[in-house]
């Protein structure tokens, strides 16, 4: 094993035209400038044996055939293996359309997505990963795990599962102290902004980014941030508003602490470095018959409006007028599966690629789709240097909830396509791949 080498390199994915900015349904959109530019962040790693590349992608979703043709060109140009670059989404509800979704389709407001704005994300992409493997240069890579409590909770209950554990890994050049990236993981919705703001930005990820830069960093250093499981993650129960001013506050304590950690990263020169990938086809779920779907979009409204009318707080409200969202693409679900629409969806999102990129004694597995937490913590129990990166090398169509909310029928649930049991076929396909590269 060689000494290893890095490169990173930022390419601006923002669109150059108004977008209809995707997330919020029923209401028309479009973007009227920009408060943060959305950034395809690239990390690439070599050790003479083996090398690998991250690149994250500040906007809601990179489907899985968008993220096929991203690495059969990167590896084209680079000679990387297609199976060692993970790609993938942060998931910013204030960005454009980038996936066609089932359950949207009966929400007139709704447009499809842009195909000059999908153009230049796929060349965007492949050109920052590009840039970083040209960038290669000498380095050191250490990782340390800061708390990012505060920033939000579980969201439909703030006090059940979340997980604030958030992996950073920082890489310097070998002979100077200049960093060449930095790389975190949280597993949480960044949805600071509601319907109302009409400004392209990142969210709050955008404004610890710009801190870790102002900061410590001391400059334009790349920073790659992946959302984590996020599937039930909000920071709806800690934010007094839906503002830039709230995003910036949230996006910034996320910054300290992990600016209060890195003081103590050991940094290494040598590294390994190796991949592996399983694949999942997980079952479409059974949909609810259309008289089912429209009783309980017929409850959502009346809980709604009890709700509205009797002063509770904001946050239940949203949650009700969520499971009112879920509730609608529910009916719009059950019609799919009466004339045999929902497989077509489904179809576009399988096999599922569970990946694992290795670093040294870190393990960072990708899995595709919103996935609730739970799934996450049950992994990582059992492997105690396991991160999980959510949306990566693909989406599927809604979220991977538990059987209990399943059995809820909340807007996670209500609006999801494949069964509860996905999930754990995600921590299966992880721990197989974990078991091949030696970890148990």
């Amino acid at each position: 094993m060689k000494p290893l080498k890095a490169g990173s390199a930022v390419v601006d994915i923002t669109p150059k035209n108004s977008q209809f900015l995707f997330g919020y349904p029923h209401v028309e959109r479009y973007s009227t400038g920009v408060e943060n530019p959305l950034l395809s962040s690239s990390l690439y790693l070599d050790n003479g044996n083996n090398n690998i590349m991250y690149i994250a992608n500040d906007i809601i979703f990179i489907d899985r055939e968008l993220s096929l043709r991203v690495r059969k060109r990167i590896s084209g140009e680079t000679g990387i293996k297609e199976g060692a670059i993970m790609v993938s989404a942060t998931h910013t509800h204030s960005g454009p359309i980038t996936v066609n979704y089932l359950s949207n389709i009966s929400d007139p407001i709704v447009p499809d997505a842009d195909p000059e704005y999908m153009k230049l994300l796929e060349d965007g992409i492949v050109e920052s990963g590009i840039q970083a493997f040209g960038n290669c240069r000498p380095a050191r890579a250490g990782l340390a795990v800061a708390d990012g409590s505060g920033v939000g909770t579980n969201r439909r209950d703030p006090s059940g599962p979340a997980d604030p554990q958030v992996p950073v890994l920082l890489v310097k050049e070998a002979d100077t102290e200049e960093f060449i990236a930095c790389m975190l993981v949280y597993s949480m919705h960044p949805t600071v902004l509601h319907e109302d703001s009409t400004l392209i930005s990142g969210d709050f990820p955008s404004f610890t980014r710009e801190y870790l830069q102002n900061t410590f960093l001391g400059g334009p250093c790349p920073v790659l941030y992946h959302t984590g499981p996020e599937g039930n993650q909000s920071p709806r129960h800690v934010t007094s508003s839906n503002t830039f001013s709230e995003a910036k506050r949230l996006g910034e304590m996320l910054g300290r602490r992990i600016e209060s950690v890195i003081g103590g990263i050991e940094y290494l020169s040598s590294v390994e470095l190796s991949w592996e990938q399983e694949f999942i086809n997980p079952s479409i779920k059974k949909m609810p018959s259309l008289t089912a779907a429209e009783i309980h979009l017929k409850k959502s409204v009346e809980k709604l409006g009890l709700l509205r009318g009797d002063g509770s707080s904001s946050q239940d409200v949203r949650t009700a007028e969520c499971d009112w969202f879920g509730a609608e693409e529910t009916v719009t679900l059950a019609k799919a599966a009466e004339s045999g629409n929902v497989k077509q969806y489904a179809d576009t999102c399988l096999p599922g690629e569970v990946q694992v990129l290795r670093i040294g004694d870190w393990y960072f597995a990708g899995w595709p789709g919103e996935v609730f937490i739970e799934f996450s913590l049950e992994a990582k129990a059992e492997y105690e240097n396991l991160f999980i990166i959510n949306l990566a090398n693909g989406e599927f169509q809604g979220y991977i909830v538990t059987p209990e909310a399943e059995e809820e029928g909340g807007y996670e649930a209500s609006n999801a396509i494949f069964g509860s049991d996905t999930g754990n076929m995600l921590i299966a396909a992880t721990t197989k791949i974990l078991q091949r590269m030696g970890e148990r």
